[in-house]
């Protein structure tokens, strides 16, 4: 629009001095420009104005429609986590269980495995008295031996080595040592 008005304008004045006309012909010639001129800068302008107003207005209405399309997807979004949460949380929940009743079955297996064990391990009251005799050996050992005397176990002196573990010489001479 400026450039269209200023080669209108240049034209005007490109007229007027090229013509060579009276002083009152120029005085209404000028008049008549500075007029049209005048008009045609009214008329850029309210035009100009009329385009700013129609682009504010949809602008405003674009910005209206964004605004709902953002509240609208925003809705859906927290629809959709909240789902997935619900989902996971379900789903956690079923995972624990089934943990629990694993362990749960786990833990009666491990304490009938070691009740049979125990059971196993126990020796009858002849091998125990077997074991109790000692031969020749065991006393030879007991008489080799430098550590402590710190208790009996099965009828047989216990000792506490020099590093703390506690053992006593069985039948055939040998250390066994006792947990705790």
């Amino acid at each position: 629009m400026k450039k269209i008005l200023l080669m209108v304008l240049a034209l005007f004045l490109s007229i007027g001095t090229m013509a060579q006309e009276t002083k009152t012909k120029k005085a209404k010639t000028k008049k008549e420009t500075t007029e049209k001129v005048e008009k045609a800068k009214k008329e850029t302008k309210e035009k100009a104005d009329k385009k700013a107003k129609e682009t504010k207005s949809k602008t405003k209405e674009a910005k209206e429609e964004t605004k709902s399309k953002a509240k609208s997807t925003a809705k859906e979004t927290k629809d959709k986590a909240t789902t997935k949460k619900k989902e996971t949380e379900a789903k956690v929940d079923a995972k624990k269980k089934e943990t629990k009743a694993k362990v749960d079955t786990k833990k009666t297996e491990t304490k009938e495995k070691a009740t049979t064990t125990k059971s196993k391990t126990k020796k009858t009251v002849a091998e125990e008295k077997e074991d109790m005799k000692e031969t020749a050996a065991s006393k030879a050992a007991e008489k080799k031996v430098a550590d402590k005397v710190t208790g009996e176990y099965k009828g047989k002196k216990v000792y506490t080595g020099p590093r703390g573990g506690k053992y006593y010489i069985n039948k055939n001479g040998n250390k066994t040592y006792i947990q705790d």
